[in-house]
């Protein structure tokens, strides 16, 4: 059997200041797992879509240890809030709204964004 990739027109956006920034194919984006992009002030941002395609997007950089590594975490839900856990140290952040579900004192930002 051979799979063939999906292929779609629709592009994720994320909402930078006025203007939204197209980050790649939705195609792309294979639910549960997340990828990195890069943003054009320099910072990076994690992407993730689920299982239901909803889009999420946070910052990729772990304030715990600076690295930028979230986009790999694994993907969850918490009381009904998806989170990424950081694959270094486990904490998990709402990938709605940034919060750490394991800190309330630490966030990430979290971006609109949209399919377009």
């Amino acid at each position: 059997m051979t799979l063939a990739v999906e292929t779609t027109t629709l592009k994720v956006q994320l909402q930078l200041a006025d203007t939204w920034f197209t980050v790649c194919d939705l195609s792309m984006l294979v639910p549960g797992r997340g990828v990195a992009a890069l943003l054009p002030d320099g910072r990076q941002v994690a992407v993730f879509r689920d299982r239901t395609d909803r889009l999420y997007a946070i910052d990729n950089r772990d304030p715990f240890t600076g690295a930028a590594v979230l986009s790999r975490g694994l993907t969850g839900t918490h009381e009904g809030r998806p989170f990424v856990a950081s694959p270094l140290l486990k904490q998990r952040f709402d990938l709605a709204s940034g919060q750490c579900l394991d800190d309330e004192e630490v966030r990430v930002t979290a971006y609109e964004v949209r399919a377009a």
